[in-house]
């Protein structure tokens, strides 16, 4: 015999999540009658109602040869209120009465139950009805319950430490638990459970999703009698996030249509008719012909209607939701048609709340990074509201994710005081950066981290989003982006837009236990979303110095004040902060960020790559047969203030012909810097990579590095680690990566005579020169890249 032992009808009015209790939304709109039909569809041979504290629902089909009466009792443990719900079995309306006299105090409501031989069980033991309970209460439970609930409204996670638990309880742990608690155990052999299963449904999405199935019972007494003998399995697939969700819009829609008497548009438009599809009461209605030309109509007016109209935020995602459900044919098909939904409902309803939000949070987006370089700060703060706005229509789906990996922590913190589990983990990382497979310092790093950790056994994943990834590689999980911004200012530097909510549902997947955030950006904003839901802790590197950056870009000193204030804020939600410099870290605590959450972090170089041994005469590829050769490599754009370097070569060449420039790399200034130097004999080689690189390094003399806006340049360590002495600022994170007189020069950021003075030094004085070189690589020889990974690796279990 197979039953449902846990459905919620329309009786059931008090809603424990915030979503619905927000909007003023019972729990349920289910009518008991459907519940008998679906339940019966779903192949259950009989049928209970269990509301909340009421059986008004299970009375309107007691008279049925087929149904029985239940409830979900709401109790309390006395000394902190920590709420558990129960459920009670095959009641009359006598014992309902007693039941709620009683059910105040949970040891008072049990010993009536037992008294009464009322077969009861603990509704989901290891969710925390507000937010009370812990490991201590799971075990009085196991003290007080020898049924309990394998549950498919929430996450699979409780069910298989529950089904742990059941098999591996013995009787001394049993009399541990009892002696540490105080509580006489129940019943002759109370370490042996019984499982039982019901659905928790509550808008008549997935009755009978999860049930109970007593093999060989006959009749209700015996199906009852099967749980308290421990006869009883749990049956049927536990709930997702995406399911979880797609009940809490089925009730909110149900609410809002009997509030609004929507029935009367269901068939005069297709975004309703779509939604009332897949959340409302009925799942198929007839349409006459005057309903199926005004819904034509109707989408015509939404395909008609431009994107860049105004309007209320609302009616922008009706607009957008409609074109969406037009162009997809298995969403128009759903939406046209009547029959069954496909099993997959709450899939295809994720696909849906998606595709639509994202196409009107790009929107959204490309007015705000417009308004944000015009400077219009009121259409900033409105857009930022219309946003947020947005972002409330997704909250099922932040609140299922959040609950789900609330119960997957909860289960492994019972399984360590219950069984004696570990619960601590070893770190699992989720490190998010807006670049991965660009040719950048930043990108580099981050692509030796991750070949590194998967060699080193290390949990880490790198989660980026560019259109174009190239080839997959291990420990890297790309998404496409939903949209994308040019940046007036800079042409070939892009912003992605991130797939927000696909990128919480990988993180739900993954389980991770902490999140790194390389960006401040719309990826970065997304690692911050996952953090708070999942209240994992989060660190973050500074790379870049986004405001200095604004201001060389814009020439707007309130464009760079608007940068930092939200820079500032941004890296105040880590726990922890690394800055690649002293400097850097310094300039942050005197913008605002608490000095106790900076920490410099490690930088390593590849030595083995990046050697003297390289030099091999690679240049002469490139015409360069003699002479002394300057390097610089990066990118080639105006805010590295590569125009002093152009002026320096410029004027030294006039008195040293066989001087030799080759730029590396490729940027935006490319063009202007090349035509600067035209006819000079500079060499720009694009980009180099790998061996090619190293021997560039190499075979070159000088490493000349005139940009005061990096926080720390790698390359000024491969230079070095490649034998070459270096000249740097004295801004930025490259002025502490080699020691002055020593390695190489330092100059006054900005000023051409003092770098042009710098190269024509150590052009004239091979002696100091090749001084600074030996010194150079006999530093760099110490700082392994292998060595700062591991560095950086262990601050994630020191803090968070």
């Amino acid at each position: 015999m197979k039953i449902d032992l846990h459905v919620h009808s329309k009786h059931s009015t008090r809603p424990s999540q915030w979503v619905l209790q927000k909007i003023g939304c019972p729990e349920s709109f289910t009518e008991p009658m459907k519940i008998v039909r679906l339940a019966r569809e779903q192949g259950m041979d009989m049928v209970t109602i269990a509301d909340h504290n009421t059986i008004n629902g299970a009375l309107e089909i007691a008279h049925l040869p087929d149904a029985f009466v239940s409830v979900e009792v709401t109790t309390y443990f006395p000394e902190d209120g920590c709420k558990v719900h129960v459920l009670a079995l095959d009641i009359d309306e006598k014992r309902f009465a007693e039941i709620q006299k009683i059910r105040e105090n949970i040891f008072d409501l049990t010993a009536y139950l037992r008294r009464e031989n009322v077969t009861h069980v603990c509704a989901h033991p290891l969710f925390g009805v507000n937010d009370r309970l812990t490991p201590d209460h799971v075990e009085r439970l196991l003290l007080l319950f020898n049924n309990l609930e394998i549950n498919g409204a929430r996450d699979n996670a409780p069910n298989v430490a529950l089904r742990l638990i059941a098999a591996a309880l013995r009787p001394e742990d049993i009399e541990r638990m009892a002696e540490r608690q105080g509580i006489e155990p129940y019943g002759p052999a109370p370490w042996q459970k019984s499982l039982t299963g019901g659905s928790d449904d509550h808008g008549a999405l997935n009755i009978a999703r999860i049930h109970t199935e007593v093999p060989g019972a006959q009749t209700l007494a015996d199906f009852l009698r099967g749980v308290d003998q421990g006869l009883s399995q749990a049956r049927g697939e536990a709930a997702r996030p995406e399911t979880m969700a797609h009940n809490l819009y089925a009730i909110a829609y149900q609410f809002y249509k009997n509030k609004f008497s929507l029935q009367r548009y269901v068939n005069k438009d297709i975004f309703l008719r779509f939604v009332d599809r897949f959340l409302g009461a009925d799942e198929a209605r007839t349409s006459s012909v005057i309903d199926r030309l005004q819904t034509y109509w109707t989408t015509r007016r939404y395909l008609s209607t431009r994107p860049g109209d105004s309007g209320r935020v609302q009616d922008v995602c009706r607009r957008e939701a409609a074109r969406l459900i037009h162009d997809d044919p298995e969403l128009s098909r759903i939406a046209r048609l009547g029959g069954p939904l496909p099993e997959n409902k709450g899939g295809l309803w994720y696909r849906f709340c998606t595709g639509a939000t994202n196409k009107v949070l790009t929107r959204f987006a490309d007015k705000l990074l417009s308004n944000v370089s015009g400077g219009n700060l009121f259409d900033i703060f409105h857009t930022v509201g219309s946003a947020g706005a947005l972002y409330s229509m997704l909250a099922p789906y932040f609140l299922a994710y959040t609950l789900f990996h609330q119960d997957r922590r909860f289960s492994r913190e019972v399984l360590a005081t219950v069984l004696g589990r570990p619960a601590a983990r070893e770190p699992k990382v989720a490190h998010f950066t807006d670049t991965f497979y660009e040719i950048n310092g930043v990108a580099k790093t981050l692509q030796r981290s991750v070949a590194l950790a998967a060699r080193t056994g290390k949990d880490l994943t790198l989660v980026t989003c560019t259109p174009a990834p190239g080839e997959a590689r291990p420990g890297v999980r790309n998404f496409a982006p939903i949209g994308v911004y040019d940046l007036p200012e800079y042409p070939q530097q892009k912003i992605f837009y991130p797939p927000v909510l696909d990128m919480l549902q990988f993180a739900f997947e993954e389980d991770f236990t902490h999140v790194h955030s390389a960006t401040p950006g719309p990826i970065g904003l997304a690692a911050l979303l996952v953090s708070r839901l999942f209240k994992l802790p989060i660190h973050g590197t500074y790379h870049t110095q986004i405001p200095q950056y604004a201001h060389q870009l814009t020439g707007d000193t309130g464009m760079e004040d608007m940068a930092w204030r939200y820079t500032i804020w941004y890296y105040n939600q880590m726990d922890l902060v690394y800055a690649p410099s002293r400097a850097t870290a310094d300039e942050l605590a005197e913008r605002g960020l608490p000095p106790e959450k900076l920490v410099v972090y490690p930088r390593g170089v590849d030595t083995e790559l990046f050697h003297p041994a390289k030099r091999n005469g690679y240049l002469k590829r490139h015409g360069l047969e003699k002479g002394l050769t300057l390097l610089y490599v990066g990118r080639i754009s105006k805010e590295k203030n590569l125009h002093l370097l152009a002026e320096t070569y410029l004027a030294l060449r006039r008195d040293m012909p066989n001087l030799n420039l080759v730029v590396v790399g490729d940027g935006p200034y490319r063009t202007q810097m090349q035509a600067l130097l035209a006819g000079s004999g500079a060499v720009f080689t694009g980009i180099l990579e790998g061996e090619d690189l190293a021997a560039c390094y190499a075979s070159s003399d000088i490493f000349v590095f005139p940009s005061a806006t990096d926080t720390f340049g790698n390359v000024v360590l491969e230079a070095q680690a490649s034998g070459l002495p270096v000249i740097v600022t004295d801004v930025g994170g490259p002025r502490e990566n080699m020691q002055p007189g020593v390695t190489g020069l330092v100059v006054s950021a900005g000023s051409s005579e003092e770098l042009t003075r710098a190269v024509e030094r150590l052009a004239m004085d091979p002696q100091t020169r090749a001084a600074m070189a030996a010194e150079a690589r006999r530093i760099m020889e110490p700082r392994s890249f292998e060595k700062a990974f591991d560095q950086t690796w262990s601050l994630y279990a020191k803090v968070g």
